[in-house]
């Protein structure tokens, strides 16, 4: 099961660029999250790609956010997920919502670490580099939160299909930093 550790480091999110970037970060993370639980228990067990999604989208959320292992081959996603998402075609696992929501809290406190541990010169300054990308943070976390909002835009669109309402646009995060 994944702990949530809040860490005690010396916060950087006084910085405006850190503080704009956690609002409009976690916004995108509570669309994301706000499409899980408005999706309907039918839908989530008769649609695979809606579960198939939402674990891909948390699973690279806390991927890009480990700049501490960036390396694929290094990386070990907390349990109970594994690194299947880097497999040439990740097999179809039926995690639950539980699962998945707590993946999201997992992910949106990474963010809030990643956040408040580096100033804004060091997110600029320190680079992500694995197999496939060499980013800044900064950069990998603008990658990151467009592709977080791509998916759960797709999530959403899923959930219109089968003529559910989707979650209300998110401004900005009111989770605290």
């Amino acid at each position: 099961m994944i702990d949530l550790i809040i860490f005690k480091t010396k916060h950087h999110m006084d910085s405006p660029i850190n503080a704009f970037t956690w609002q409009q970060f976690g916004a995108a993370i509570d669309t994301l999250e706000n499409a899980i639980v408005a999706c309907p228990d039918q839908l989530w067990q008769d649609e695979p790609k809606f579960c198939q999604l939402a674990h891909h989208t948390l699973f690279f959320l806390v991927y890009y956010l480990s700049d501490d292992t960036p390396l694929e081959s290094e990386y070990t996603p907390p349990p109970p997920f594994t690194k299947s998402e880097f497999d040439e075609a990740p097999p179809m696992v039926r995690y639950t919502k539980n699962e998945l929501l707590v993946y999201v809290s997992y992910g949106r406190q990474k963010l809030r670490d990643q956040l408040t541990r580096n100033t804004t010169e060091e997110l600029v300054a320190r680079r992500f580099v694995s197999e496939y990308l060499d980013f800044t943070l900064f950069e990998l976390l603008l990658y990151n939160m467009r592709h977080v909002q791509h998916h759960a835009a797709q999530m959403n669109m899923l959930l219109r299909q089968r003529g559910e309402i989707p979650p209300d646009w998110v401004d900005r995060t009111n989770e605290a930093a």
